[in-house]
Formats: structure tokens, C-alpha cells, sequence
């Protein structure tokens, strides 16, 4: 199993990226995926995720009317669409699978990680 993340990249506050991630070696359909953040010195955290059948979401407080999970079954990849970015939104964006498929928040269900790419927002 391979993911792929890109689209990170240096913004200044109040623009917009959109993260893609790239899924092989496994039944995309069937998992759920999620974007996790893991800023220096803090824990990994969750910040999205979207059931297998794109029918339930979650979203991090901290996120929640600015950032949109959505996935393309057809293409195996999950986005992140982040908007009014803020400095705070600075980290390493991780995207994962979870083979349960129900779109959790908790780490533990997610048993395959990207590589992870780089977000930071200037002030």
C-alpha cells in the first residue's frame, strides 16, 4: 500500500491550498480516509476524514468551515481543500486509510500513512 500527498507548499495567511493524495495498492472504495497535521513539538492530530462512501465526515474544530475533505473513488485520491489558512495551520499534513471505512478521527484505525507534505502559513 502506497500514499502519496502533495500539494503543500508556503502561503501567506488567508490563502488557500488544496492537498491531493494518491492511494495504491488497495481497494480505495472500501477505506475510509483521513488527514491528519503534526506541528513541531505537538502531538499528530486529526484535522479530516470521510467515510468509504463519502456519507459521513468529521472535521477538527479548528477547521470546521474552512477545510473540505472530499475523494475521487475513480481515481483513488482523497483532497483536502483548505481555505483562509491561518499561521496556526502550520504542520506536516499526513494523509491515511482506515480499512474499518467508517471515517474516524482516531488514529489508531488508520493503518497506512503518506510520506506527509509540508504546509506553512506566513503572518
Amino acid at each position: 500500500v502506497q500514499l502519496q500527498a502533495s500539494g503543500g507548499g508556503l502561503v501567506q495567511a488567508g490563502d488557500s491550498l488544496r492537498l491531493s493524495c494518491g492511494a495504491s495498492g488497495l481497494t480505495f472504495s472500501r477505506y475510509a480516509m483521513g488527514w491528519f497535521r503534526q506541528a513541531p513539538g505537538k502531538e499528530r492530530e486529526s484535522v479530516a476524514a470521510m467515510s468509504w462512501n463519502a456519507g459521513r465526515t468529521y472535521y477538527a474544530d479548528s477547521v470546521k468551515g474552512r477545510f473540505t475533505i472530499s475523494r475521487d473513488n475513480a481515481k483513488n485520491t482523497v483532497y483536502l481543500q483548505m481555505n483562509m489558512l491561518k499561521p496556526e495551520d502550520t504542520a506536516v499534513y499526513y494523509c491515511a486509510a482506515d480499512p474499518y471505512g467508517s471515517g474516524s478521527s482516531r488514529l489508531r484505525e488508520y493503518g497506512y500513512w503518506g510520506q506527509g507534505t509540508q504546509v506553512t502559513v506566513s503572518s
